[in-house]
């Protein structure tokens, strides 16, 4: 594995431990993968919670070979928010240490090429369309707690905001998707991907998040 893939699994340890349930589709895509064996997988599904589960497959990952990262990242469909967080951390390493080792290189996408959207954005037949409802539910799915700084950089008022936040306070996901639904209704046609890509961005969430929503 590459020692920038090593050391992002290092910095996020605990928050990974705290944040995937690795026991179905994230062991299962990496066997399907061969980056785990069927011994190793045993290993794991052996350890008696899921957060010493997720604590076993890391020290596991870094000795599994060059596409180990790679092949994470994909295993990683139902947990959006947690591959952001990894490619935003693959940033700030590689940033860290372009002095030393030459110009930064583009971050890993999850089908293990250089993110598309490190070289340019949107194509233009996608940019100015006004995103679905289920397009718009993956993209909530993606955002942790920079739902309401995306929200309000869209224009949703303080107090909109307020009433996401009591009506969904059990469910982050679901209060996302409430605010982008009311920016888009409040927004019509002038709700594009576009316009959702700025306030992303302005967020600090990965240019890629709202490509792969955009272009599935």
């Amino acid at each position: 594995m590459d020692p920038v893939h090593k050391e992002v699994l290092r910095k996020l340890r605990v928050y990974l431990c705290e944040e995937l349930l690795v026991s179905d589709a994230v062991l299962a895509f990496l066997y399907q993968e061969d980056t785990l064996t069927a011994a190793q997988l045993d290993d794991i599904l052996a350890e008696s919670t899921e957060r010493k589960r997720c604590r076993k497959l890391l020290d596991l990952l870094p000795n599994r070979g060059p596409e180990a990262f790679r092949c994470f990242l994909a295993a990683l469909d139902d947990f959006g928010w947690v591959r952001q967080r990894l490619l935003h951390e693959e940033l700030d390493v590689r940033s860290g240490t372009e002095t030393a080792n030459g110009p930064r290189a583009s971050p890993t996408s999850h089908r293990g090429t250089p993110s598309a959207t490190a070289v340019r954005g949107l194509p233009a037949g996608v940019r100015h369309r006004v995103p679905s409802d289920r397009q718009l539910s993956r993209v909530a799915s993606a955002l942790g707690a920079e739902w309401e700084s995306v929200a309000t950089d869209l224009g949703v008022s303080s107090a909109a905001l307020f009433r996401c936040r009591a009506d969904h306070a059990l469910c982050c996901r679901d209060a996302a998707l409430a605010a982008l639904l009311l920016w888009r209704r409040s927004q019509g046609k002038n709700a594009t991907a576009r316009r959702l890509q700025r306030s992303l961005r302005a967020a600090g969430v990965h240019s890629s998040v709202l490509q792969d929503v955009m272009m599935s």
